[in-house]
């Protein structure tokens, strides 16, 4: 498990303890350890690390190691930055010891704030999910309690737990949100009242249901529109979809039949398919306009450029209009990025 020494990472190595001592669950049937991470980010990290590591060994978690890891600057905030270095840690733990499981100790408010975070970015049904309880190695037991009931839970273990200073920085986008904004959202008299974080949570549950469902009903479509990429990708729509060995071609007639929310899921498979990166709403637009100027008589026909070096295009070929996505020819024309 992930271990931290805040309040949520403690009452979760409390519960992991108790139910490996129990033999209460499968899954920590083979025993429970503890990987801190230190991203040496605050003064007095490695000390804050090393404590956590002594709590954990306390508990009976073994093995407890400490993973000090650099943070690489990628542009995506220093937020993003450590959690994917955190993360890679992690995994690699897991990997090393042959865990069948890795427990991240995310709660009820931590979803709320990913959803929040999700609105005010204007994302769509995925994001909105918030946080998987479950994704490949990654388990996430604690996603209905609260703050409150894992600061209960140390109490009751009598484990003092650590107050990142970060929680409260107000030039942190999610800390703002943690701090004041969702304070402010839950105040009985001029907010919109108590209950608004279990509510979003619950938004949360609802949203990751349909877009399961619309992610299985795409990667269907995909199928069938694509059949001959069967057996070269997996997963279509989900984010274990590899690169196929060539060009994706997708009949124009029959895309452009398909419910907007599954058309525009179908050409974002078709593009990681065809080895780009996902694409952004707006590029999915860009080539669904492709799409949409052939069966209203436009005579855009492409490129549009998407990242990763893959480009779509209209081309007909025995009179049937095909929508092309593949890798960017250096000889090729000059491709629009508009849109």
């Amino acid at each position: 498990m992930a271990l931290s020494g805040g309040a949520d990472s403690l009452a979760l190595a409390v519960a992991a303890a108790e139910t490996a001592r129990l033999r209460a669950s499968p899954v920590l049937a083979g025993g429970v350890g503890a990987v801190i991470v230190d991203h040496g980010l605050q003064p007095g990290s490695a000390g804050v690390a090393q404590r956590a590591a002594t709590v954990a060994r306390t508990l009976g978690l073994d093995p407890v190691t400490v993973e000090r890891v650099d943070i690489h600057v990628t542009g995506d905030g220093p937020e993003a930055e450590a959690r994917t270095a955190r993360h890679a840690a992690l995994e690699a733990a897991a990997s090393r010891l042959g865990s069948d499981a890795v427990l991240l100790a995310h709660t009820r408010d931590d979803q709320a704030e990913q959803v929040l975070l999700g609105l005010a970015r204007g994302s769509g049904t995925r994001t909105l999910a918030g946080m998987p309880r479950r994704r490949g190695l990654l388990l996430r037991p604690l996603m209905d309690l609260t703050r409150q009931d894992t600061e209960s839970i140390c109490r009751w273990a009598g484990l003092r737990w650590w107050e990142d200073p970060t929680n409260a920085d107000p030039a942190f986008l999610r800390s703002r949100i943690r701090s004041r904004v969702l304070p402010a959202l839950e105040e009985p008299q001029h907010g919109l009242g108590p209950g608004l974080a279990a509510a979003l949570a619950r938004s949360a549950d609802i949203a990751a249901e349909d877009a399961a469902a619309l992610e299985d009903w795409a990667g269907r479509e995909f199928d069938r529109l694509w059949p001959e990429g069967r057996g070269e990708v997996e997963a279509p729509g989900t984010p274990g979809l590899r690169p196929s060995s060539g060009p994706v071609s997708l009949p124009m007639g029959e895309l452009a039949a398909l419910p907007a929310a599954i058309r525009y899921r179908v050409i974002g498979c078709a593009v990681v398919a065809a080895g780009g990166e996902r694409p952004s709403r707006e590029r999915v637009l860009a080539v669904d306009r492709l799409v949409a100027t052939r069966s209203t008589g436009g005579s855009s026909a492409g490129p549009v450029e998407l990242a990763g070096g893959v480009a779509a295009h209209r081309r007909s070929t025995g009179g049937c209009a095909r929508l092309v996505l593949g890798a960017v020819r250096p000889e090729g024309p000059r491709l629009d990025r508009a849109g």
